[in-house]
This record gives C-alpha cells, structure tokens and sequence, in this order.
C-alpha cells in the first residue's frame, strides 16, 4: 500500500477481519472493506492498544455517542494492531457498539501514515467523505488525548453543509 491520499483526495482500499456486538450480545466477525462505505461518511479511528487506560476512554466514548454519529449518517471504525480475539473480548468488557478491526500487520496504518515503532500506530482519527475522499484529519504526536465526539460531530456536519 501506498501513503495515504492527501485532504480531498481517496486513500487507498483496504480489507481488514473485525468484528462488532450485535443487538443479541453476539460478536459478528467479517471482513470490513473501505471501498464498501462509499455514499455515507465514515469515521476511521486508530488506536494503540485494547484495553489500554486512553484507548479505552476513546472507545467507550465513540460507543456511547453512537447515536450522533448515525443521526450524521456515518459509522465509527476503531482500527487497532490486535487480532481480532483481543477486539472480541475488549467489546465484551466495555459493551463497545462500533465495530473494531485487526489492523495485525500495521499494513493500514503504515498506509495512512501513522505507524510508529513501540507503540504500533498514532492515535489518529480519519474522516472519509460519502465520495470516498479524505475529508479531514486529525494525528496525535502523544496519544495520551482522543478527538472527542463533539468535534468529529462538527466535522461530519460540514460535510452536509
């Protein structure tokens, strides 16, 4: 994979396992596909670890605040290096309602430009326009602070303006 697409432009394709609790407690695995999205916005947010005390706080954060991300039309992905057994038992613990995908091989995240050696990847947040294009961006030089909900709300909403 090549870098990342510039502001305005569509990042490459990609295809990663995952998973999401479903309405039933039942965690669904499959493969997510970006190029899939196409037509509504979607929320790409990259964390380091599982059940790590930031990653957490982020995760729970996007989960609860589901409601505004759908009444904006667009889906969360949370995309971290642990296979997707390690995403599975995160979701349990914290009743997590987005999907979160197994970036193992860092191939996404070395892709958007946001790999880094120790830590796996940034805490990065990435939001891709119903066109497919990147429409906004936002890569931590510390990942000890996540963009809160309110703020990728007002984000999505400039895509309807």
């Amino acid at each position: 994979m090549a870098a990342t697409a510039g502001l305005g432009l569509p990042p490459e394709n990609f295809t990663l396992p995952g998973g999401v609790l479903d309405g039933d407690d039942t965690f669904v695995r499959r493969e997510y596909r970006l190029d899939e999205q196409r037509g509504r916005p979607l929320v790409l947010a990259f964390y380091p670890g599982d059940d790590t005390s930031v990653c957490t706080k982020q995760m729970c954060s996007y989960s609860s605040g589901l409601e505004t991300f759908t009444e904006l039309g667009a889906q969360v992905w949370g995309i971290s290096p642990q296979d997707v057994d390690s995403h599975e038992g995160f979701a349990r613990k914290h009743r997590l309602r987005i999907p979160l995908l197994a970036d193992t091989g860092r191939t996404v995240a070395r892709a958007f430009g946001i790999a880094a050696p120790g830590i796996g990847l940034r805490r990065s947040v990435f939001l891709i326009a119903p066109d497919g294009t990147l429409h906004w961006k936002h890569v931590a030089l510390f990942g000890a602070r996540f963009q809160a909900v309110e703020t990728l709300a007002g984000q999505l909403a400039g895509l309807r303006a």
